[in-house]
Order: structure tokens, then C-alpha cells, then sequence
């Protein structure tokens, strides 16, 4: 009967660092769960459902173009795009834009017997022997498309820690309409046309979008109809799109 008090004394004494352990990991579990709830989880939100759709909504998107990588003929386009979105990410859209065609910076004629280089002029690139001619290539006027687009990414972009912005990448792809060469742009040909391009979305129905096609066509030479040249033009885009309806219904 003496020797029970020791024994408790030894339990109680063994117990004690365990008891004192439960308690540090319950400690350390209730931190976890501050950093759960607390402000660093209502600034940063998880990417979890859209909270712009354009399933069954028209888009009307005007823009402005810029041709990239120019040799003679800098465009400057103006037009617009119209798209209607079968799904959350297939829709087709038809678009048309006109461009003026400017001589480019990098465009130099070089005389070999005087000396020295000088920007041309516009007659000296449009003409041959005095005749309307397509001396040099890429000079584009009416450019028309219908394209099949699929927006396969929809993300957000956390800025400043606290603003979240949403956005999504789509591709497209579809046959081309244009009108190039001189004189006034006036020969048409029929090409293809590839891109990718992202949207902004401040509100639920205006968006900012960035584009850059690749539109590849046959562009005759106009002193030889029999020759010409395979061309690639680089061409990006920026512009706002307009959804209609302007106000959507996420689906539950």
C-alpha cells in the first residue's frame, strides 16, 4: 500500500511532457487555422469559377492595327470584329479592316552611281517605266477575315496583392479577303489567316483586347503576272470588345 503513492508520482510525472506536447500541436494547429481565415486569404482569392461569361453573347470589337517587321509599306489599319460565342470558348466572327499604307522607316533606295541612300517616295515604290507597277511587295488596302476562335485559358492576375484581374487567351484561324498593290490596292487574292490574342475584362461586359495575326497570301508581281511572292504579315491589334447582352447569368 506504500509504494502506490510512488507509482502515481511516476505516472504523473511521465504524463506531463505528453499533456504539455498535445497542447504545443494544438498550439501550432491554431495558427494554421488563423493564416486559413485571416487576411491574406480574403486578399488573395483562389481561381475558381468565371466571373465573366460568353456563352450566347454577340461581341463587338473595334480596333486599330499595326503591320510588324515592314520593309517598305507600314499599315496602319482601322476596323472592327464582330463575334457571336456558340460556347463558354467556341465562337466565329467576321471582320474587316482598312489600312493605310505608309512608307516604312526602314524602306532605303541607294544610287550606285552618285552615292549615298535616301527614303523613297511613294511613286518611286508604286511605279515602273513611268507605268502603275507592284515594284515592291506588302502594300495592303481592304483586309477582311472569318475566323473560328477557341479560348482555351481563363485565369486571373492578382495586382497589387489586393486587385484581381480576369482575362483569357484565345487562337483563331480562317481564310483571308484582301486587296493589295498599286495602284490604289485595287488586286484582290484570297489567303489564311492565324493569331492569338487575349482579353481584359474590367466589368461584365467590356473587355481589352491585344492581337497578333499572321495573314499569309500570294501577292502578284505586277510587271510579270506570272511571278510573285509568298507573303507573311505580321499584324497587331489593339482594341476594346463590347458583349451584348451586357448582363450575363452564371449558371449554378
Amino acid at each position: 500500500m506504500k509504494r502506490l503513492p510512488v507509482w502515481l508520482m511516476l505516472a504523473s510525472l511521465l504524463a506531463a511532457p505528453a499533456f504539455a506536447a498535445s497542447e504545443d500541436e494544438a498550439g501550432d494547429v491554431s495558427e494554421v487555422d488563423k493564416d486559413s481565415s485571416g487576411p491574406l486569404k480574403d486578399r488573395v482569392r483562389p481561381v475558381s469559377g468565371h466571373l465573366f461569361l460568353m456563352d450566347g453573347r454577340f461581341e463587338v470589337s473595334p480596333g486599330i492595327g499595326l503591320s510588324l517587321r515592314d520593309a517598305f509599306w507600314q499599315k496602319v489599319g482601322f476596323g472592327a470584329a464582330f463575334t457571336y460565342h456558340f460556347t463558354e470558348s467556341v465562337g466565329v466572327s467576321a471582320r474587316a479592316t482598312y489600312n493605310l499604307a505608309l512608307i516604312s522607316g526602314a524602306a532605303q533606295i541607294c544610287d550606285p552611281v552618285v552615292g549615298g541612300c535616301a527614303q523613297p517616295t511613294e511613286e518611286e515604290l508604286s511605279t515602273f517605266d513611268g507605268a502603275p507597277a507592284n515594284v515592291s511587295y506588302g502594300r495592303m488596302g481592304l483586309l477582311a477575315s472569318v475566323d473560328l476562335q477557341w479560348a482555351p485559358l481563363y485565369g486571373k492576375l492578382a495586382l497589387f496583392s489586393e486587385k484581381i484581374l480576369n482575362f483569357n487567351m484565345y487562337v483563331l484561324a480562317g481564310p483571308s479577303f484582301l486587296m493589295y498593290g498599286p495602284p490604289a490596292a485595287s488586286e484582290f487574292t484570297v489567303g489564311g489567316n492565324v493569331g492569338v490574342g487575349f482579353r481584359f475584362f474590367f466589368n461584365e461586359w467590356l473587355t481589352l483586347r491585344l492581337e497578333v495575326r499572321d495573314v499569309m497570301y500570294w501577292e502578284k508581281n505586277g510587271r510579270d503576272l506570272s511571278t510573285g511572292s509568298f507573303r507573311n504579315q505580321l499584324m497587331a491589334e489593339f482594341g476594346f470588345s463590347m458583349f451584348f447582352p451586357t448582363i450575363f447569368r452564371e449558371e449554378g
